[in-house]
């Protein structure tokens, strides 16, 4: 990266990619419990499906910072673990080790066989291992084939041996999967097509005549060489092979799948054939094929060759395939197949990978939307539903036969478990603040389809509410408490009020009780399990110390009370009015024993904090003492030193809570004393605590809100975390998987007070006040700080806009070959209709009926704020789709607001065809929860960009920009120009400045002069962009995505600006001479960046409170992520030079070089990958210390700059 840039944005992900590009199953821990390993973009994740919970739990997720092209599972013979192959872009296949113990994913070999990058003559796109995990074969799509074997030498370590090739030019691969030979020499079967004749055949014959052939490659051990064994033509559409048992357990052999078409075929087989069913329905088309797209074969326990496969069509119909076998004269299957059957079996969204666990579950990773985990209800053996029988069927697909038919029906052998969130397709996201909380919420759109829904982010943790109830008045404060430390459960709740205290039991009801020994006519300042059976309460006037049903009082001097206390199993500090310090430690015989000396502080105490007495030690070393004077104290409790001072530190405002806890820590491993101090100004603060000094270093701050901050210590999930208390309820925590310490807040309600909470129906949970109620509730889950919540749409959509004033959103919905409203309610009707009954299935389970060429397309309103539902939805007619949208004030009609949406008729996405384009206008009804129609004009193609400008509608209509004015009965036309080499997809605006997106030609610089109604081009990009999405980020400075997957920032030369802004300055840009014909100036780039996703929308926002502007985007793969302008020369190059660091020190797992990686089509220009900066965490130590050696700091620091700049602007 050229260290001359004088700009340079810092990229971290808030959310990773959620769609789930393939999914393979196995027992990775080396223990029988199957696990998940799925990939999704560029990143590598482990899943543990839990059958007790019904859950899918993610142990591990790391960005492998390159493209997986591929994933394989295999196990050397023997073992009881399975390895990991990755087939990437970086011209190397890797072999990955999950080691449970460290919770990582260990490269064990890392072979180059050629050029990175995802070429077609490139293997990893195919990725096949035998069975017996003997051997594996990457394949590229064309020509390129290696086979490597896979062994282990003397030291029982993994080997892999050099490549051997399968090469054969002039051929196209399709599908690849390894035969089950059992131990005979390993097989591999692929679908190809050889088009060299027709490639050299100018008249196209030999195209018609083109053949796709199963052909299966031998490895033959002994010769330590790869042979073509065998082929025979297949079905010429078949695209699709899964592996059939082989050995003892079935007759080996592949299933070809084409359209509708499944066959057998072995090479010492007979073929069987029977077609893919198609669906029965008032709405189906009749004629319409099926192609499976999807599959999985599961092996029962008990008999050998009790085998089934479950297939899947692109309706995301499950067939259940099974294969019938001759017998011996002993009933055992023989081997020799005698029949292939499919029938119907559920429906489920439509897949990339379909995984069947032993224990009866089924995940399917869903190649749109949520990704669902099944449990079998059972197999679908003894149903009504009609299996078909290869009996029945020529083996030859092109012979006539009668097609299969079903009827599809709700699900009945699978039951949903867990829905697991994904976002994939992510097409459009805004930021806004609807809520009036202290961060803003990020509103998207995703999905595809009738499972299409608008989604809202909030950053938090999602708290499991167990009981609200009201209270007589409001408490001031509540705590929980065992009778015995050996207890397993709390015994009391401890409610203080302003006049007394009230003591609940906790049982299988709560209930007051009076017999506790707890003085109930005080307010309670403390409370505490003392030793092993005694109980302590501090109110404002002395100390209760209750045990074996007896009371012992320290009563508070005269004309002093307490204002502060802190206790732990074993010591107690409590302070006076006056300023003083009282220490207490209990003695051997479980009685408190008060010190004899009192610490007089120099102002009065506002809180104290003991922290919890070490495991093996009598007591707690030290005391934090914070005082109105703006300063914390650290005091030592040691018997020799006792409250002597031994640190002080100088705060911004008075302390308001202090929480000395031991917690784990990241930096060296084990623990570390932290103090946690929370101010009257909102601010939390977190610093180490020396344990053996009392010094305080390494402070980090967060700003919580306007509220004094209080801090309570709880345990979540066996792990000690922080409750912070402000306007809103915030939890300090480890992050299960980055190990990083995290503050997010709770999606809950304001607490007043927070404690843990330990029940037989709630083991770990916590009890807290809001009000005048009483609330406990549980926190399942650390690790998702984002929180989703869910509205169904009608069809994919496309735009989002928000009304400018009112908690309202737009959004356009356009579904492809899909039959509309209205043609699908005349065929319900038409009682000529024959294919099979009217009943209409749940589009979100089994889609909208298809219709070739038909368009389906709606207008939604949407309130996420209040009603939380769809408002309104206006379906288009005429098979218009819509485009674009935006939200008009027009100056001519008061500036009142309109919503403008752009349509096509009759559209054909590949190759672009039309046969019109509109605009239509629409006005909001009763402040935006309701719109009318008004009216329409027709313009010459679909306007695929729209925005307001000063006053007016400024629509993208193919290469033209053109502005328009709202007439009575249509837009009238006000200015226009050619601005766009091909077609315009993006507007933004600022001042008279248009910024215009091209479909492949990057942006265009446009000024538009008021004297003269011209729209005048002045600045364009040296490089062809292919343009997605783009946001102003200054008057000069505009960042853009492109379809490849590059984020970038453009600048207008300055002299152009000034020159382009002068008064009268229209005749002479016009004038001015064309460049390279383009305009006569040209924009340079400041940043660039490879995401590896699909960036769908860019702005710039304030994510945090207090924050810096950032800019957010979303990826199609369910991608969010921030680039943050790092304003210091000093912090850009110091994240440079960790960036650098960590390229060496921590190389990616699929060995592709960082560098080339985020400069995959232009060099990384002004950005520092701040996901790759964030591993420091998870290095080893001996790392860290040489990474902090080199950048002459400490590894604390480093941690802290790292963990700063995301919590000072991003989540």
């Amino acid at each position: 990266m050229a260290t001359t840039s004088n700009m340079f944005l810092y990229s971290l992900t808030i959310q990773a990619p959620t769609t789930i590009n393939q999914a393979i199953l196995g027992q990775f821990s080396g223990t029988k419990e199957q696990q998940i390993v799925v990939a999704s973009g560029s990143r590598l994740t482990l899943l543990r499906p839990d059958p007790s919970q019904g859950r899918v739990i993610t142990i591990l997720s790391q960005d492998v910072f390159g493209i997986i092209r591929s994933i394989a599972a295999f196990r050397l013979a023997g073992s009881s673990k399975d390895y990991i192959i990755l087939a990437t872009d970086s011209g190397r296949i890797a072999i990955v080790e999950y080691i449970p113990q460290q919770n990582k994913f260990v490269r064990d070999k890392l072979e180059t066989f050629g050029k990175s990058g995802v070429r077609r003559v490139v293997p990893g796109q195919y990725l096949a291992t035998d069975p017996k995990g003997r051997a594996c074969l990457i394949a590229s799509i064309e020509k390129n084939k290696l086979v490597y074997v896979l062994n282990r030498n003397s030291q029982a370590e993994l080997t892999i041996s050099s490549p051997l090739e399968a090469h054969k030019a002039g051929t196209v691969v399709l599908s690849m999967v390894a035969l089950d030979v059992g131990y005979a020499n390993p097989v591999f079967a692929a679908l190809e097509i050889d088009y060299t004749e027709s490639d050299q055949d100018p008249t196209g014959d030999a195209l018609q005549e083109i053949e796709t052939q199963l052909v299966y490659y031998e490895l033959d051990l002994g010769l330590n060489h790869v042979v073509r064994k065998w082929s025979d033509a297949v079905d010429p559409s078949a695209s699709m092979l899964f592996q059939v048992p082989g050995g003892n357990d079935g007759p080996s052999g592949v299933l070809v799948c084409g359209e509708e078409n499944i066959t057998y075929r072995h090479s010492n087989q007979e073929s069987f054939r029977v077609p893919v069913p198609r669906r029965k329905g008032a709405t189906e088309d009749p004629n319409r094929k099926r192609t499976i797209v999807s599959g999985v074969m599961h092996k029962l326990k008990g008999s050998a060759g009790a085998f089934f496969f479950l297939l899947q069509s692109e309706d995301g119909d499950l067939f259940k395939v099974t294969i019938d076998m001759a017998e011996d004269d002993e009933g055992n299957a023989t081997g020799e197949v005698r029949r292939l059957k499919v029938k119907y079996f559920d429906t489920v969204p439509v897949s990339t990978s379909l995984c069947i666990l032993k224990s009866g579950f089924l995940f399917v990773a869903s190649e749109f939307g949520n990704h669902h985990f099944f449990q079998f209800e059972k197999l679908g053996d003894d149903d009504d539903e009609l299996e078909f029988s290869s009996d029945d069927y020529p083996t030859d697909a092109k012979a006539s036969y009668t097609p299969a038919y079903f009827y599809p029906r709700p699900a009945d052998n699978l039951s949903l478990v867990e829905s697991i969130d994904s976002m994939n397709p992510l097409i459009d996201c805004k930021v806004a603040n609807l809520t009036t909380d202290d961060a803003p919420q990020i509103y998207s759109i995703c999905g595809n389809g009738a499972r299409s829904t608008f989604r809202t982010l909030k950053h938090g943790l999602e708290v499991n509410e167990i009981v609200a109830s009201e209270l007589p008045g409001i408490p001031s404060a509540v705590w929980t408490t065992k009778v015995q430390r050996s207890d397993q459960y709390d015994a009391y709740i401890v409610l203080s009020f302003s006049n007394g205290t009230l003591v609940l039991s906790i049982g299988e009801t709560v209930e007051e009780v009076t017999d506790t020994g707890f003085l109930s006519s005080v307010p309670t300042l403390a409370v505490q399990q003392l030793g092993e059976d005694g109980l302590l309460q501090v109110h404002p006037k002395g100390i209760r110390h209750i045990r074996n049903g007896q009371v012992n009082e320290w009563a508070a001097p005269q004309h002093r009370s307490i204002v502060a206390a802190s206790t732990n199993a074993r010591q107690v500090a409590v302070a006076l009015s006056s300023g003083e310090i009282v220490y207490f430690e209990m003695d051997a015989d479980g009685s408190l024993a008060e010190y004899d000396e009192k610490k007089e502080m120099f102002g009065t105490v506002t809180c104290l904090s003991l922290g919890e007495v070490p495991e093996g030690r009598l007591r707690s070393s030290f005391l934090a003492v914070g005082c109105d004077d703006s300063t914390v104290r650290v005091l030592s409790l040691d018997p020799e030193t006792t409250l002597e001072s031994k640190s002080v530190q100088a705060l911004t405002a008075a302390p308001s809570a202090l929480s000395i806890i031991s917690m784990e820590d990241s930096s060296f491993g084990g623990s570390t004393l932290y103090l946690h101090i929370g101010l009257n100004s909102g601010v939390y603060l977190r610093t180490v605590l020396d344990e053996i000094t009392g010094e305080l270093t390494d402070t980090r701050q967060k700003f919580l809100g306007p509220r004094p901050v209080k801090l309570f210590q709880v345990s979540i999930q066996g792990q000690t975390c922080v409750l912070a208390l402000s306007t809103r309820t915030w939890l300090g925590y480890l992050e299960p998987l980055s190990k990083a310490f995290m503050m997010t807040p709770l999606d809950y309600g304001d607490l007043a007070w927070g404690w843990n909470f330990s029940s037989e129906q709630c083991e770990e949970g916590m009890v807290g006040i809001q009000g005048q109620n009483l609330r406990i509730f549980s926190i399942d889950k650390l690790g998702d700080t984002l929180l989703q919540k869910s509205i169904p749409l009608t069809y994919t959509p496309k735009r989002l806009v928000k009304h400018p004033d009112q908690p309202y959103f737009y959004t356009i919905e356009s579904e492809n070959n899909t039959l509309p409203p209205e043609l699908r309610a005349q065929l319900l009707a038409d009682p000529a209709i024959v294919n099979g009954d009217a009943r209409v299935l749940p589009p979100e389970e089994f889609g909208y009926p298809r219709g070739s060429g038909r368009w389906a397309s709606c207008i939604s309103v949407i309130d996420p704020l209040n009603e939380k539902r769809v408002l309104q939805t206006l379906h288009l007619e005429d098979n218009e789709a819509a485009v674009s949208v935006a939200t008009v004030s027009f100056a001519s009609q008061d500036n009142e607001t309109f919503l403008v949406v752009g349509t096509g008729k009759d559209m054909i996405l590949s190759p672009r065809q039309f046969a019109a384009g509109f605009i239509h206008v629409y006005r909001f009804r009763e402040g935006g929860p309701e719109i009318e129609f008004i009216h329409k004009t027709k313009v010459e193609e679909p306007p695929m960009a729209l925005i307001q400008f000063q006053g007016r509608l400024l629509a993208g209509i193919g290469k033209t920009l053109r502005a328009y004015d709202l007439g009575l009965r249509q837009l009238l036309r006000k200015a226009q120009a050619e601005v766009a080499p091909q077609l315009i997809v993006s507007l933004q605006t600022q001042g008279s400045r248009i910024i215009v997106g091209d479909v492949q030609q990057s942006v265009t610089y446009v000024v538009y002069k008021f004297e003269s109604n011209k729209l005048i081009p002045f600045a364009d990009d040296t490089i062809p962009r292919w343009t997605n999405c783009t946001a102003m980020v200054d008057y000069e400075s505009v960042a853009g995505g492109d379809k490849f997957g590059n984020i970038w920032i453009v600048r207008c030369p300055e002299k152009a600006s000034i020159e382009a802004d002068e008064e009268g300055a229209g005749a002479h840009l016009q004038s001015a001479r064309e460049y390279l014909h383009g305009a006569n100036h040209r924009v340079s780039l400041m940043t660039h960046f490879y995401t590896q996703d699909v960036p769908t929308s860019i702005s710039k926002t304030n994510l945090v409170v207090g924050g810096q502007d950032v800019l957010l985007w979303s990826g199609i793969q369910g991608t969010i992520g921030v680039f943050i302008p790092l304003v210091s020369r000093e912090d850009a190059d110091f994240f440079q030079s960790l960036e650098s660091h960590m390229r060496s020190e921590d190389p990616p797992l699929a060995g592709r070089d960082h560098l080339i990686y985020r400069g995959y089509y232009v060099p990384v220009k002004g950005v520092i990958d701040g996901d790759l900066c964030e591993r420091f965490a998870l290095l080893h130590n001996d790392k860290k210390q040489t990474i902090a050696g080199e950048l002459d700091r400490s590894v604390r620091e480093i941690e802290r700059k790292i963990s700063d700049i995301r919590t000072r602007s991003a989540f």
